[in-house]
């Protein structure tokens, strides 16, 4: 007599994990099938904000000009996030946190997010990207907010990590479920014809068993596209479990983490942006002859005044990304220094692992056409834990009938 059915309990693990997940994996799959498309959303829905036309004969100004301009109109604020790449047609989006007073408490500031025209300097508009009440420019990051964290902060994002942990440790046990019962060995099919029957939708079956083929066979279709977006959103949610990890499997760069923490924040160091930029320039023609990679158009800086540590990042022959792109020289902030750099592929195996997961995840890989594709998991996710909750009540009142009749 058999006492453990290893495919029994996996079943009711499957089960519950599928029930807790997915009100989150119902969000999550919504929200995410409208991010795939943020950028053209966001242009749609607010362009008075986003779209700048090109002046004819004229040239962009030079974004840290214009980062002048911003900080000018919003003297309380702080911009540690500098765009360098100017897009045709489009406006240049700073970020804004608040400063603080002599006695280090932050300062007023309404909105966080400025928009501004590259070509002539004008401020375009504002929002606060947590205020929802601003209306419809404010929609697009309350999805974002949404998407990652519930609108509830750190505690929502580490909630979502942990469910997005859980989603990746399922993806394998949902697999192992298709797979044909050696039980039913006797069948004079083999087994291969027996797990095709699990790819397919069939027909005129009623809801119930709709429900059960759409569940099985759209998980099995898109399964890897599933554990991508599943160990993604480990690694962008969970990262104090998704780092220690993939450190001990794959080698990685010394990035930012690396460098300890100063004594005191500063916000004002020796060497400001312009000359920040200079270095950066120069020393990343220089790195890229050496590493034998080649430089490409600026992209952003970002300053952390925790570490005294300008970011100047570029697109590069090793970056596989479309926007936002993160071959980055580390700049100190005191002395000129290169601290390292960090180049997205090619030079250690979790660095490119993990470009390549958060890359898919953020569609920020294979255009439009993956921008679709992207969007129809996300709508698939979303179907599975509907059809994954309607079998789970399903079943349930079935055993309630059943206890009835005993």
């Amino acid at each position: 007599m058999r006492l453990f059915n290893p495919r029994a309990v996996l079943l009711v693990v499957h089960r519950y994990a599928g029930l807790g997940m997915a009100a989150f994996l119902l969000v999550a799959g919504l929200t995410g099938s409208l991010l795939a498309w943020n950028d053209e959303l966001e242009r749609l829905i607010s362009p008075e904000l986003f779209l700048a036309p090109v002046l004819t004969g004229a040239a962009p100004l030079d974004p840290l000009e214009l980062r002048a301009v911003v900080l000018q109109a919003y003297p309380s604020a702080r911009a540690a996030y500098q765009p360098l790449r100017v897009e045709p047609g489009h406006a240049l989006q700073f970020f804004l946190t608040p400063g603080s007073d002599a006695d280090g408490k932050p300062l007023p500031l309404p909105d966080n997010q400025v928009f501004i025209h590259p070509y002539t300097g004008a401020i375009l508009g504002s929002r606060n990207a947590n205020d929802l009440g601003q209306g419809r420019k404010a929609f697009m990051p309350f999805i974002y907010r949404l998407h990652y964290t519930l609108t509830l902060g750190v505690p929502g994002a580490l909630l979502f990590g942990v469910i997005a942990l859980t989603w990746t440790v399922d993806c394998f046990i949902g697999f192992y479920l298709t797979l044909p019962s050696r039980a039913r060995s006797a069948s004079p099919k083999s087994w291969f014809s027996r797990w095709k029957s699990a790819w397919r939708v069939r027909r005129g079956s009623g809801l119930h068993k709709l429900s059960f083929d759409l569940h099985r066979a759209g998980g099995l279709w898109l399964w890897l596209m599933l554990f991508v977006l599943a160990l993604s959103s480990v690694a962008l949610s969970l990262p104090a479990v998704y780092q220690p990890a993939i450190r001990q499997l794959l080698a990685h760069q010394p990035d930012e983490r690396s460098i300890s923490r100063i004594a005191q924040p500063e916000w004002r160091p020796p060497i400001n942006w312009q000359h920040a930029r200079q270095i950066g320039r120069r020393e990343m023609t220089a790195r890229g002859r050496e590493m034998g990679f080649s430089p490409g158009p600026e992209e952003w800086m970002y300053y952390d005044a925790s570490r005294g540590i300008y970011r100047y990042a570029v697109t590069s022959s090793r970056d596989i990304r479309e926007r936002y792109a993160n071959t980055t020289l580390l700049i100190d902030a005191f002395n000129g220094e290169v601290r390292g750099i960090w180049l997205p592929t090619g030079s250690a195996a979790g660095d490119t692992v993990t470009t390549w997961l958060t890359s898919l995840h953020m569609a920020t890989v294979g255009g439009r056409l993956y921008k679709g594709l992207l969007c129809l998991v996300g709508l698939l996710v979303s179907l599975l834990s509907v059809t994954g909750v309607y079998l789970w009540w399903k079943k349930y009142i079935a055993r309630q009938v059943s206890r009835r009749r005993v």
